[in-house]
Protein backbone atom coordinates (compact mmCIF):
# COMPACT_ATOMS: atom_id res chain seq x y z
CA UNK A 1 0.00 0.00 0.00
CA UNK A 2 3.06 2.53 0.69
CA UNK A 3 4.53 1.91 -2.65
CA UNK A 4 0.92 2.58 -4.28
CA UNK A 5 0.75 5.75 -2.14
CA UNK A 6 4.15 6.90 -2.99
CA UNK A 7 3.48 5.88 -6.92
CA UNK A 8 0.19 8.19 -6.64
CA UNK A 9 2.26 10.89 -4.76
CA UNK A 10 4.85 10.62 -7.96
CA UNK A 11 1.85 10.62 -10.22
CA UNK A 12 0.20 13.68 -8.80
CA UNK A 13 3.38 15.71 -8.32
CA UNK A 14 4.05 15.16 -12.05
CA UNK A 15 0.58 16.19 -13.21
CA UNK A 16 1.15 19.38 -11.02
CA UNK A 17 4.78 19.79 -12.70
CA UNK A 18 3.43 19.83 -15.83
CA UNK A 19 0.30 22.19 -15.61
CA UNK A 20 2.57 24.53 -14.17
CA UNK A 21 4.60 24.25 -17.45
CA UNK A 22 1.48 24.78 -19.59
CA UNK A 23 0.64 27.48 -17.30
CA UNK A 24 3.96 29.33 -17.30
CA UNK A 25 3.99 29.55 -21.17
CA UNK A 26 4.11 32.39 -23.31
CA UNK A 27 1.13 31.08 -24.98
CA UNK A 28 -1.02 31.52 -21.85
CA UNK A 29 0.61 34.72 -20.57
CA UNK A 30 -0.45 36.84 -24.36
CA UNK A 31 -3.86 35.34 -24.81
CA UNK A 32 -4.33 35.77 -20.70
CA UNK A 33 -2.92 39.99 -20.43
CA UNK A 34 -4.56 40.60 -24.61
CA UNK A 35 -0.66 41.85 -25.83
CA UNK A 36 1.71 40.35 -28.04
CA UNK A 37 4.91 41.31 -27.16
CA UNK A 38 7.84 41.50 -29.52
CA UNK A 39 11.19 42.57 -29.34
CA UNK A 40 12.47 44.64 -32.70
CA UNK A 41 15.62 46.50 -33.74
CA UNK A 42 14.25 48.74 -36.13
CA UNK A 43 16.83 49.16 -38.20
CA UNK A 44 16.80 46.42 -40.68
CA UNK A 45 15.76 47.75 -43.58
CA UNK A 46 13.31 46.64 -45.16
CA UNK A 47 12.55 43.71 -42.19
CA UNK A 48 11.97 46.27 -39.23
CA UNK A 49 12.33 50.03 -39.36
CA UNK A 50 11.60 52.95 -37.10
CA UNK A 51 9.98 56.28 -37.79
CA UNK A 52 11.70 58.13 -34.51
CA UNK A 53 9.20 61.18 -35.53
CA UNK A 54 6.41 58.80 -34.43
CA UNK A 55 8.07 56.22 -32.59
CA UNK A 56 6.40 53.52 -35.47
CA UNK A 57 7.85 50.63 -36.91
CA UNK A 58 7.31 49.39 -40.23
CA UNK A 59 8.24 46.23 -42.66
CA UNK A 60 8.28 43.09 -43.39
CA UNK A 61 8.67 41.68 -39.84
CA UNK A 62 6.33 44.23 -38.52
CA UNK A 63 3.21 43.18 -40.94
CA UNK A 64 4.27 39.14 -39.85
CA UNK A 65 4.07 40.21 -36.02
CA UNK A 66 1.42 41.82 -36.77
CA UNK A 67 -0.77 39.11 -38.44
CA UNK A 68 0.47 36.47 -35.95
CA UNK A 69 -1.49 39.02 -33.35
CA UNK A 70 -4.59 39.45 -35.44
CA UNK A 71 -4.64 35.45 -35.33
CA UNK A 72 -4.15 35.22 -32.00
CA UNK A 73 -6.79 37.49 -31.27
CA UNK A 74 -4.64 40.04 -28.74
CA UNK A 75 -2.77 43.59 -29.29
CA UNK A 76 1.04 43.63 -30.41
CA UNK A 77 3.74 45.97 -28.97
CA UNK A 78 7.12 46.32 -30.49
CA UNK A 79 9.52 46.53 -27.70
CA UNK A 80 12.14 48.56 -28.77
CA UNK A 81 15.80 46.50 -28.52
CA UNK A 82 19.45 46.40 -30.74
CA UNK A 83 21.40 43.43 -31.74
CA UNK A 84 23.72 43.07 -28.31
CA UNK A 85 20.60 42.38 -26.60
CA UNK A 86 18.45 40.83 -29.08
CA UNK A 87 18.63 37.20 -27.47
CA UNK A 88 18.97 38.17 -23.56
CA UNK A 89 15.44 39.79 -24.17
CA UNK A 90 13.88 36.44 -24.94
CA UNK A 91 15.66 34.98 -22.44
CA UNK A 92 15.39 37.68 -19.92
CA UNK A 93 11.51 37.84 -20.91
CA UNK A 94 11.18 41.28 -21.66
CA UNK A 95 9.08 39.85 -24.86
CA UNK A 96 7.30 36.82 -25.81
CA UNK A 97 9.84 36.78 -29.60
CA UNK A 98 11.95 38.80 -31.68
CA UNK A 99 11.54 39.10 -35.44
CA UNK A 100 13.98 37.92 -37.96
CA UNK A 101 17.01 36.65 -36.88
CA UNK A 102 19.50 34.47 -38.70
CA UNK A 103 20.04 31.14 -37.21
CA UNK A 104 23.00 30.68 -35.32
CA UNK A 105 24.66 27.94 -33.38
CA UNK A 106 25.27 31.07 -30.76
CA UNK A 107 21.76 31.71 -30.49
CA UNK A 108 21.04 28.02 -30.66
CA UNK A 109 22.82 27.52 -27.43
CA UNK A 110 20.18 29.71 -25.12
CA UNK A 111 17.24 30.73 -27.33
CA UNK A 112 14.56 28.64 -29.34
CA UNK A 113 13.93 29.42 -32.91
CA UNK A 114 10.33 29.01 -34.97
CA UNK A 115 10.35 27.51 -38.42
CA UNK A 116 12.58 29.41 -40.90
CA UNK A 117 10.79 31.43 -43.66
CA UNK A 118 13.16 33.06 -45.80
CA UNK A 119 16.93 33.31 -45.97
CA UNK A 120 19.90 35.84 -46.67
CA UNK A 121 23.24 35.29 -48.04
CA UNK A 122 26.35 37.88 -46.72
CA UNK A 123 28.11 40.03 -49.40
CA UNK A 124 30.64 42.96 -48.45
CA UNK A 125 29.78 46.36 -49.47
CA UNK A 126 31.85 49.31 -50.23
CA UNK A 127 31.62 52.73 -51.44
CA UNK A 128 31.10 52.95 -55.18
CA UNK A 129 34.49 55.26 -55.72
CA UNK A 130 36.31 52.40 -53.95
CA UNK A 131 35.22 49.76 -55.81
CA UNK A 132 38.42 49.20 -57.70
CA UNK A 133 40.45 48.82 -54.83
CA UNK A 134 38.79 45.90 -53.78
CA UNK A 135 38.55 42.51 -55.80
CA UNK A 136 36.98 39.50 -53.93
CA UNK A 137 37.61 38.46 -50.45
CA UNK A 138 41.42 37.96 -49.87
CA UNK A 139 41.94 42.16 -50.98
CA UNK A 140 39.71 43.23 -48.15
CA UNK A 141 41.78 41.18 -45.66
CA UNK A 142 44.85 43.26 -45.22
CA UNK A 143 46.04 45.11 -42.76
CA UNK A 144 45.45 48.66 -44.32
CA UNK A 145 41.47 48.01 -44.99
CA UNK A 146 38.98 48.56 -42.33
CA UNK A 147 35.85 46.62 -41.85
CA UNK A 148 33.44 48.26 -40.27
CA UNK A 149 30.33 46.08 -38.25
CA UNK A 150 27.78 46.57 -35.82
CA UNK A 151 28.01 44.65 -32.16
CA UNK A 152 26.06 42.16 -31.65
CA UNK A 153 25.07 41.15 -35.07
CA UNK A 154 26.03 38.07 -37.03
CA UNK A 155 28.05 40.51 -39.26
CA UNK A 156 30.41 41.50 -36.26
CA UNK A 157 31.61 37.14 -35.77
CA UNK A 158 31.60 36.83 -39.64
CA UNK A 159 33.92 40.11 -39.94
CA UNK A 160 35.99 38.44 -37.68
CA UNK A 161 36.21 35.44 -39.08
CA UNK A 162 36.79 35.91 -42.62
CA UNK A 163 38.90 39.13 -42.54
CA UNK A 164 41.41 38.38 -39.43
CA UNK A 165 44.21 40.51 -41.06
CA UNK A 166 42.13 43.49 -41.59
CA UNK A 167 41.19 45.94 -38.70
CA UNK A 168 37.71 45.34 -37.78
CA UNK A 169 35.86 48.27 -36.29
CA UNK A 170 32.77 47.40 -34.06
CA UNK A 171 30.22 50.00 -33.35
CA UNK A 172 27.21 49.99 -31.07
CA UNK A 173 24.09 50.47 -32.20
CA UNK A 174 22.18 52.59 -33.37
CA UNK A 175 25.45 53.37 -35.49
CA UNK A 176 25.75 50.52 -38.38
CA UNK A 177 28.68 49.61 -39.83
CA UNK A 178 27.30 50.91 -43.51
CA UNK A 179 27.18 54.20 -41.55
CA UNK A 180 31.05 54.05 -40.75
CA UNK A 181 31.76 53.28 -44.85
CA UNK A 182 29.60 55.92 -46.02
CA UNK A 183 31.25 58.37 -43.74
CA UNK A 184 35.00 57.63 -44.81
CA UNK A 185 35.77 55.84 -41.62
CA UNK A 186 35.37 52.54 -42.90
CA UNK A 187 36.57 50.84 -46.45
CA UNK A 188 33.91 47.97 -46.57
CA UNK A 189 30.81 46.40 -44.66
CA UNK A 190 29.20 43.14 -44.51
CA UNK A 191 25.28 42.48 -44.70
CA UNK A 192 23.01 40.56 -46.24
CA UNK A 193 21.31 40.59 -49.75
CA UNK A 194 18.36 42.10 -48.22
CA UNK A 195 19.83 44.97 -46.56
CA UNK A 196 22.39 45.78 -49.30
CA UNK A 197 19.70 45.93 -52.30
CA UNK A 198 18.20 48.51 -50.00
CA UNK A 199 21.21 50.30 -49.15
CA UNK A 200 22.08 50.21 -53.20
CA UNK A 201 18.96 52.05 -53.87
CA UNK A 202 19.77 54.98 -51.13
CA UNK A 203 23.68 55.39 -50.96
CA UNK A 204 26.75 54.97 -53.58
CA UNK A 205 27.35 51.77 -52.27
CA UNK A 206 28.23 48.57 -54.65
CA UNK A 207 29.04 44.56 -53.25
CA UNK A 208 32.55 44.32 -53.91
CA UNK A 209 33.68 42.96 -57.30
CA UNK A 210 34.63 39.04 -57.58
CA UNK A 211 33.06 38.61 -53.66
CA UNK A 212 30.47 36.13 -54.20
CA UNK A 213 28.17 35.26 -51.60
CA UNK A 214 28.80 33.71 -48.23
CA UNK A 215 27.08 32.14 -45.76
CA UNK A 216 23.49 31.31 -46.67
CA UNK A 217 21.43 31.70 -43.48
CA UNK A 218 18.09 30.52 -42.66
CA UNK A 219 15.51 33.45 -40.82
CA UNK A 220 13.41 32.73 -38.14
CA UNK A 221 11.61 34.39 -34.81
CA UNK A 222 13.92 33.93 -31.68
CA UNK A 223 11.35 32.10 -28.73
CA UNK A 224 12.32 31.52 -25.25
CA UNK A 225 14.35 27.90 -25.24
CA UNK A 226 12.22 25.95 -23.09
CA UNK A 227 8.74 26.73 -23.75
CA UNK A 228 7.36 24.51 -26.40
CA UNK A 229 3.91 25.33 -26.03
CA UNK A 230 5.01 28.53 -27.46
CA UNK A 231 7.22 26.95 -29.90
CA UNK A 232 4.94 24.46 -31.41
CA UNK A 233 2.21 27.19 -31.72
CA UNK A 234 4.68 29.61 -33.76
CA UNK A 235 5.95 26.74 -36.01
CA UNK A 236 2.29 25.79 -36.79
CA UNK A 237 1.35 29.34 -37.42
CA UNK A 238 4.17 29.56 -39.73
CA UNK A 239 3.61 26.07 -41.63
CA UNK A 240 -0.21 27.27 -42.13
CA UNK A 241 0.65 30.80 -43.31
CA UNK A 242 3.11 29.30 -45.78
CA UNK A 243 0.34 27.20 -47.49
CA UNK A 244 -1.97 30.14 -47.80
CA UNK A 245 1.15 32.52 -49.83
CA UNK A 246 0.98 35.09 -46.65
CA UNK A 247 4.50 35.09 -46.68
CA UNK A 248 5.20 35.12 -50.30
CA UNK A 249 2.99 38.07 -50.38
CA UNK A 250 4.30 39.60 -47.89
CA UNK A 251 7.80 38.94 -48.89
CA UNK A 252 7.07 40.35 -52.71
CA UNK A 253 5.45 43.68 -50.87
CA UNK A 254 8.71 44.53 -49.41
CA UNK A 255 10.51 43.59 -52.51
CA UNK A 256 12.38 40.26 -51.26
Amino acid sequence: MKQFANALAALAFGAVMSTAAVAQSALNDILDGGVLKVGTTGDWNPMTVRDPATNSYKGYDIDIMTELANDLGVEVEFVPTDWKTLVNGVTAGSYHMTGSASISPARMKVAGFSESYTAVEIYPFTLKENAGKFDGYDSINQPEVTVATTLGTTFESLAKEWFPNATIKVVEAPARGYQEVIAGRADVFITSNIEGATLDDKFPIVRVNGAEARAPSPIAMLLPQADQVWINYVNNWVEVKKARGFFDATADKWGL
